[in-house]
């Protein structure tokens, strides 16, 4: 019997012949006899583990459960996950050190992005030294609030210039009100792949707070991942009201800036791992053929690209 992931893993150009390049209604299509599993790459996961070779950092609230990189593998395997970006998780601080033990273990699985302390002023150098070790970009975490106000401070043009220098992504996770704050960063350095993370947490109904995400898509190296959409909608699965917000930020940047993710293990408060990548390979009801596989593996490959 046909399936949305049948037909959602058909060619653009069969897709285009039997809908004169209008949207596509998923119900329309036979399944093709050459079926092939669409490509996903995974733009962001969190692993950690108990495990006294990789202490937690002290004073920071962790889980009791694992999250090792074999259960992240067994669960892409099982999902048709090909690849995965994996993000410092906040337990370990600025310890680097659990993310490269899988890096070096998995070459071919994974990339990692870091994370150094923002307000060090050696933050720059540390960030060479993990580039060296295998890293593909660094993620900084600025608070809405004062604590979060070293985004604006002298410590980031000397951090946001080095990550420029040594090429890899500036990866943001805040939440709008502290967007304009990147745009004087983002301009001094308009060589740096930018990603901001999880669509900055805009909340549906709140297109003044939307638009600050929106006003980035003028700088053409600056990247969203509409993940959570979970989180931010008030409709059940598969949140027809986030997908239609993330509609207006495939519009503004182009499907080409627009990658999706997992955020596993924190997406588990929400959703199991296999009902998330169901929802990105089979509900993106508002994409066309060929923003679909730029949003599941075209953007990712560009931005941390993987041998394949």
């Amino acid at each position: 019997m046909p399936t949305r992931r049948r037909f959602l893993a058909q060619s653009a150009a069969l897709l285009a012949a039997s809908l004169a390049a209008s949207r596509f209604s998923r119900s329309a299509i036979a399944t093709p006899p050459d079926y092939v599993a669409p490509l996903m790459i995974d733009s962001h996961v969190h692993v950690y583990k108990r495990d006294p070779r990789f202490p937690y950092a002290p004073g920071q609230r962790h889980p009791q459960q694992d999250a090792s990189a074999e259960m992240l593998i067994k669960l892409m395997h099982a999902n048709g996950v090909a690849r995965t970006v994996l993000i410092q998780v906040i337990y370990y601080l600025w310890d680097n050190s659990y993310v490269l033990s899988v890096l070096k273990r998995y070459p071919r699985l994974f990339h990692g992005v870091c994370r150094v302390n923002p307000e060090d002023p050696a933050a720059p150098d540390h960030l060479s030294h993990l580039t060296e070790e295998g890293f593909r970009g660094v993620r900084l975490s600025p608070a809405a609030g004062a604590a979060g106000d070293w985004i604006r401070g002298p410590r980031m043009p000397p951090l946001w210039r080095r990550c420029s220098q040594l090429k890899v992504p500036m990866t943001i996770l805040t939440v709008p009100s502290r967007l304009p704050d990147l745009v004087p960063l983002i301009q001094a350095n308009p060589d740096l792949t930018v990603v901001i993370d999880q669509m900055a947490s805009c909340p549906v109904g709140r297109p003044d707070l939307l638009q600050l995400l929106l006003d980035l898509a003028r700088f053409p190296r600056v990247y969203v991942k509409i993940s959570n959409l979970w989180v931010v909608s008030r409709q059940p699965y598969p949140y027809p009201d986030a997908q239609q917000m993330a509609r207006r930020i495939v519009d503004s940047f182009g499907a080409d800036r627009i990658m999706w993710s997992t955020n596993w293990p924190v997406s588990l408060k929400q959703l199991p791992y296999d009902r998330i990548v169901d929802l990105y390979r089979d509900h993106l009801d508002f994409v066309t053929p060929a923003e679909y596989h730029q949003i599941l593996s075209g953007t990712v490959q560009r931005v941390w690209p993987f041998g394949l």
